[in-house]
C-alpha cells in the first residue's frame, strides 16, 4: 500500500515537473514574440519610442485618459502602416511554421516544407494570372490577387491528393512525387504567363519574392480566422500525430483511422499555407527552419511543437522583416530575400546531417 502511495506521489511530480518545464518553453517563446513585435513596430525611417507605442495604444483601447503629447502622424505609422504590418507578418510566419511541421511529420521527412504538395505553385500561378489579367482597377482593390493566389493553392493541392490516391489509401510517396510533378506544371505556366506578358514582370517578381509593404488590417481579418482554424485543427492531433510518426500499418494497430488523419493534417496545413501565401506572396525557409530549430530546441513531441512552432515562427518572420525593413537601398528589400539568406545555410546543414546519418 505504502509502495503504491509513493508511486502515485513520483508520478504527481514528475507530472507537474514536465506541465511547469512545458510552461517555461511555452513563457520563453511568447517574451521572445513579444520583444520581436516591439521591435517591429518602434523602428523605422520615423523611429517611435516605447512610452509612445503604449500611449498610442492606450489610447485606442480607451484605457487613458490623458492628452496625446505625440504628433498626429505617429499615430497614423503606428496603427496604419506598422502595427498591421507586424501582425500579419506573425500571422504568417506562425502559418507556415505550423504547416512545415506538419508535413514534416506526415512525411517523416526532415525537408520537407508548406509548398512541397504543389501550394507555392497554385499560389504563383493564380497570383500571376491575375496580376497580367486586364481587370477593371476595382477588382485589384477587392484582393483579386490575394484571391487568385489563395484558389490557386487550394486548387494545386486538391489536384495533388486526388492523384495521389490510390484505392482508399493516399501513400506519402505517391503524394510526394505528385506534389512535384504538378508543382513544376504550375511553375512552368506561371513562366509562360509571365513571358507572355512582359509588362507585369515587376510586379508579378515582386509578388513572387513576398513581402509585407502593402500590409493592412483588411488583410489580417483575412487571414486570421484561416491560420486560426487550422490552428486548432492540427493541435488537437498532437497525440496522434505522434502516433503517425510510426509506419501506418503500427498507427492503424493502435486505432488510429491513418486516411483520416492525413486528410484533415494535410487540409490545415493547406489552409494555412494557402491564407498565408495569399497575403504574403512566396515567403521561403520559414517552414523549414522553424521546425527544425524547435525540434532541437524543445524536442519532436507535435503536442508541444506545434504551439511552439507558431510562436517562434511568428517571430522569426517579424523580426526578419523588421530587418529586411532596416537594410540599406534604394527600395525596400524583399523578406524572401532575408529569409532564404537565413534559412539556405540551415537547409545545408539538414542536408550534411542526412548524409552522415545514411553513411
Amino acid at each position: 500500500m505504502r509502495g503504491a502511495m509513493e508511486s502515485t506521489v513520483v508520478g504527481t511530480r514528475a507530472r507537474e515537473a514536465r506541465f511547469r518545464l512545458r510552461l517555461g518553453r511555452y513563457g520563453v517563446a511568447l517574451a521572445a514574440l513579444i520583444l520581436a513585435c516591439a521591435a517591429g513596430v518602434m523602428v523605422g525611417k520615423a523611429p517611435l519610442d516605447l512610452g509612445t507605442v503604449l500611449g498610442i495604444l492606450a489610447s485606442r483601447l480607451h484605457l487613458s485618459q490623458a492628452a496625446p503629447w505625440w504628433p498626429a502622424s505617429y499615430e497614423t505609422i503606428l496603427m496604419e502602416i506598422r502595427l498591421p504590418r507586424v501582425v500579419l507578418a506573425a500571422l504568417v510566419g506562425a502559418a507556415l511554421s505550423m504547416a512545415g511541421a506538419t508535413y514534416q511529420g506526415l512525411f517523416r521527412n526532415p525537408l520537407a516544407d508548406p509548398y512541397l504538395v504543389g501550394v507555392a505553385g497554385g499560389a504563383g500561378l493564380g497570383a500571376t494570372i491575375a496580376i497580367a489579367a486586364p481587370l477593371p482597377p476595382a477588382f485589384y482593390s477587392m484582393g483579386i490577387v490575394q484571391i487568385a493566389a489563395f484558389l490557386g493553392a487550394v486548387l494545386a493541392v486538391a489536384l495533388v491528393y486526388s492523384l495521389a490516391r490510390v484505392g482508399r489509401s493516399t501513400p506519402m510517396t505517391t503524394l510526394l512525387l505528385a506534389g512535384v510533378v504538378v508543382g513544376l506544371l504550375a511553375n512552368a505556366l506561371t513562366s509562360f504567363v509571365m513571358y507572355w506578358e512582359g509588362d507585369h514582370l515587376t510586379m508579378i517578381y515582386s509578388w513572387l519574392l513576398g513581402g509585407f509593404n502593402v500590409a493592412n488590417w483588411q488583410q489580417v481579418v483575412l487571414v486570421g480566422p484561416g491560420v486560426a482554424i487550422a490552428a486548432v485543427a492540427i493541435s488537437l492531433l498532437g497525440r496522434i500525430a505522434n502516433v503517425m510518426q510510426l509506419d501506418d500499418d503500427q498507427a492503424r494497430s493502435l486505432g488510429v483511422n491513418v486516411e483520416l488523419v492525413k486528410l484533415v493534417l494535410v487540409l490545415g496545413a493547406t489552409l494555412a499555407t494557402a491564407t498565408a501565401v495569399s497575403a504574403a506572396g512566396l515567403i521561403g525557409f520559414v517552414g523549414l527552419v522553424v521546425p527544425h530549430f524547435v525540434r532541437i530546441v524543445w524536442g519532436p513531441d507535435h503536442r508541444s511543437l506545434i504551439p511552439l512552432c507558431l510562436l517562434v515562427g511568428a517571430t522569426f518572420l517579424v523580426a526578419a522583416d523588421t530587418g529586411a525593413r532596416l537594410l540599406p537601398g534604394p527600395q525596400e528589400v524583399p523578406v524572401g530575400i532575408v529569409t532564404a539568406f537565413c534559412g539556405a545555410p540551415f537547409f545545408l546543414y539538414l542536408l550534411r546531417q542526412q548524409k552522415r546519418s545514411v553513411f
